[in-house]
């Protein structure tokens, strides 16, 4: 991975990006006033990274695809050693709207320890199933929402970042059993730019209701900190 700048700026932008040269130039550039973009290139084929570090991106280069959580953990743990207070995650194809990040901000900076986007649709019948259960055990509406917001001292010392596939909703429920401070924002979500990390049918359906599960039974609090 690409040796680790200390960061001018308190606030890193994680935004993993597979193939999108279409639009990482327009979203590096919008999210700018809010922090330092980082853009993790997941092993593109076109010319993300270069469109990306043009526009005033740092980048972090996975040289074969590992997947959307690994190029998550990688943008967060960049940020981590980057000295940044906080790290937000959003998508790179224009789905998230760069405005609301003021909003992840004013939470992060008012204390809280997770900020979660709470999207105004759901995709897919398991996402439903994903929201009630998650509202009914733990007052969180939508954590498979790709938009957060951390505060990274809560991070610093895990030994993984990622220890399942499913990176966001891992440390939000890991957050949430911790007793540590979540806030949610809402976000309105724009039409998608290419296929979703999960998938479509049957097999997408599968792999969220399996990231359900799997944090129910395996996400364990983090690290009581002073």
């Amino acid at each position: 991975m690409t040796q680790t700048p200390a960061l001018s700026t308190r606030v890193a932008l994680v935004l993993p990006a597979l193939n999108e040269a279409k639009s990482i130039a327009a979203v590096v550039a919008a999210v700018a006033p809010y922090g330092q973009a980082i853009v993790v290139d997941d092993g593109s084929t076109d010319e993300t990274g270069n469109l990306a570090r043009a526009a005033g991106a740092l980048v972090v280069r996975h040289e074969v695809n590992r997947g959307y959580d690994q190029a998550l953990a990688s943008g967060i743990a960049f940020a981590i050693k980057g000295g940044a207070d906080f790290a937000i995650t959003m998508d790179a194809d224009g789905q998230h709207q760069p405005r609301i990040l003021a909003d992840f901000l004013e939470k992060l900076e008012d204390g809280a320890d997770i900020v979660i986007g709470k999207r105004d649709r759901h995709q897919r019948f398991s996402e439903s199933v994903f929201s009630a259960v998650a509202s009914f055990l733990w007052g969180v509406s939508d954590p498979l929402c790709g938009m957060k917001g951390y505060r990274l001292a809560r991070l610093r010392d895990l030994p993984s970042l990622c220890t399942y596939p499913s990176i966001g909703t891992e440390l939000a429920i890991r957050t949430l059993r911790s007793g540590y401070r979540v806030d949610q924002v809402p976000v309105m979500t724009l039409d998608r730019q290419g296929a979703s990390r999960f998938g479509r049918g049957l097999r997408a359906n599968y792999l969220i209701l399996r990231a359900m599960f799997t944090g129910m039974l395996a996400a364990r609090p983090l690290p009581q900190q002073r």
